[in-house]
């Protein structure tokens, strides 16, 4: 079963990075910018998400900033900043309900059919996940005319089965947004199938990259999801488990979107790789790459500096017998 995201197309996050900036000054980092509008952290991030701050890339590599004028223009609304608050304001599911106006028990089966997706997750002290929904969602569910049986409706007994049975599309619907998120601003090909990678498990990526350096520079390339707990510990391995797909559809239809936009990556640009297995080098380089890996005279081998003069001679093309060979050789005449 599938689920239906009341999720609306949101206008996107970036901005060009010409003429967007102030010319009193340079884009505020992405700290800086949340104090600056009176958001939390996680706030701010969700507000970048949602497309209600525009962002611009950081010339030094450093993410994304925003620009001074959009800082501005932001802090020009009247109620400023309680409506940015609101546009990102998330609840929990007895806050939900009561906005809503239903039981907690029917908002929970609700969201378990896909019906309201949620934007973002934690884990409690007891390690239990707790999923977060956007309050204005919830009160626009609330207030369409096709979704007002839902909240009142009796629950089909196909759809109890399912329910009874484990159903719950919580974390795939939740996936599937934060894909969108993350998507939005990867502007170049290996960056989004980074992004996709991002969600599989690493032995689906092994049997669709075969290439080890391009495995290698997707996961140098994938971005930063929300992390919970210290790495390897108990929290942290729920959270990748609910980070990555685990439903057949979503496995398949995640590999061949991986398996086409790797193709436009590589099409774009071959993924980086050593040295050794680019262009051949020219003779001066050859002859750098011996010198770089003769190890430093050691008092325990006092021959080395003199094979390496006769390595470097014979590369060099003069190939001058050693000192001890030419004395060997006067000797027996």
């Amino acid at each position: 079963m599938s689920g239906v995201s009341i999720t609306k197309p949101t206008q996107q996050a970036t901005a060009p990075a010409t003429g967007t900036l102030h010319p009193s000054g340079t884009p505020f980092a992405s700290s800086r910018a949340a104090r600056e509008l009176g958001l939390k952290r996680r706030e701010f991030d969700l507000a970048v998400h949602l497309g209600c701050v525009r962002t611009v890339p950081d010339e030094g590599g450093g993410g994304r900033r925003v620009g001074r004028d959009e800082i501005d223009r932001l802090r020009k609304d009247a109620h400023f900043p309680e409506t940015l608050r609101e546009r990102v304001r998330t609840v929990g599911t007895a806050d939900g309900a009561k906005l809503m106006d239903v039981t907690p028990t029917r908002f929970t089966r609700l969201a378990r059919q896909g019906l309201v997706t949620p934007v973002t997750f934690y884990l409690n002290r007891y390690r239990a996940v707790v999923w977060l929904y956007l309050a204005d969602e919830l009160r626009q569910f609330a207030a369409g005319r096709d979704t007002a049986p839902l909240l009142a409706g009796r629950t089909t007994r196909s759809l109890r089965d399912q329910l009874e049975a484990g159903l719950d599309l919580r974390p795939r619907n939740w996936r599937g947004r934060q894909l969108g998120f993350l998507l939005r601003p990867a502007d170049e090909p290996w960056a989004r199938a980074a992004v996709v990678a991002s969600f599989l498990d690493p032995a689906h990526i092994a049997e669709i990259v075969h290439d080890p350096y391009e495995r290698a520079y997707l996961n140098r390339l994938r971005p930063e999801l929300p992390a919970h707990g210290v790495p390897g510990s108990p929290a942290a391995r729920l959270a990748e488990r609910i980070m990555t797909a685990d439903d057949p559809d979503e496995i398949g239809w995640l590999r061949a979107d991986l398996t086409g936009t790797l193709a436009e990556a590589r099409d774009h640009r071959p993924a980086p790789r050593p040295r050794s297995e680019q262009a051949p080098l020219s003779y001066g380089e050859l002859e750098q790459e011996v010198v770089r890996s003769v190890p430093a005279q050691q008092d325990s081998h006092p021959e080395t500096p003199e094979r390496t003069r006769g390595l470097l001679s014979r590369l060099r093309g003069r190939n001058p017998r050693p000192a001890r060979d030419r004395k060997r050789a006067a000797a027996r005449v």
